[in-house]
């Protein structure tokens, strides 16, 4: 069974320190990804191959989910093949209900509602699929839609994974 969901508001501040603080989230990001080694190669095992573009947004965005479990406090334990097979098996059995990778794409994942970390996902979501076009010609990268959802459905497995493996602080109620 999943923790208790971070607040959207929270999630979505904890997303854009990550963006704000560049290098020096580029070390907090190294070092998270050291400690997620079983899962940083699950997720990159399990990628099919992207240009060197989509490949740092994809590794920039699985640094952020880890980091926003990190800076939720508790214990974040690494993550054991055991939890990541559940994740994988869990997000697997969604895959007919979500797909294609169109624009209804967001919607059908949203109305999985036993999702770990919903707005987690759902920043995920936002990054991936939803922004507009001012926020893409800011970030200069573009992710073809198959791509995007490929990756999403890796962030989506981490997720389930990183839930897993997180205990909260004893002060985290969640929403």
């Amino acid at each position: 069974m999943p923790n208790a969901a971070i607040d959207r508001d929270t999630v979505h501040t904890l997303s854009e320190a990550c963006a704000e603080d560049g290098e020096r989230f580029r070390s907090v990001a190294t070092r998270l990804l050291k400690e997620q080694k079983r899962l940083l190669s699950f997720y990159n095992q399990n990628l099919p191959a992207v240009d060197a573009q989509t490949g740092e947004v994809s590794l920039y965005l699985f640094s952020v989910v880890v980091r926003i479990f990190d800076q939720m406090g508790g214990r974040l334990s690494k993550v054991n093949g055991r939890e990541i097979n559940a994740a994988a098996a869990r997000v697997k059995g969604a895959v007919d209900q979500v797909l294609p990778f169109d624009d209804g794409f967001p919607d059908r994942v949203r109305a999985q509602d036993w999702r770990a970390q919903p707005h987690i996902l759902d920043e995920a979501l936002h990054a991936l699929f939803e922004r507009d076009e001012d926020e893409i010609k800011e970030a200069e990268v573009d992710v073809d839609p198959v791509k995007a959802g490929t990756i999403f459905m890796m962030l989506w497995v981490a997720t389930e994974a990183l839930d897993a493996s997180w205990r909260p602080p004893a002060s985290f109620t969640g929403v």
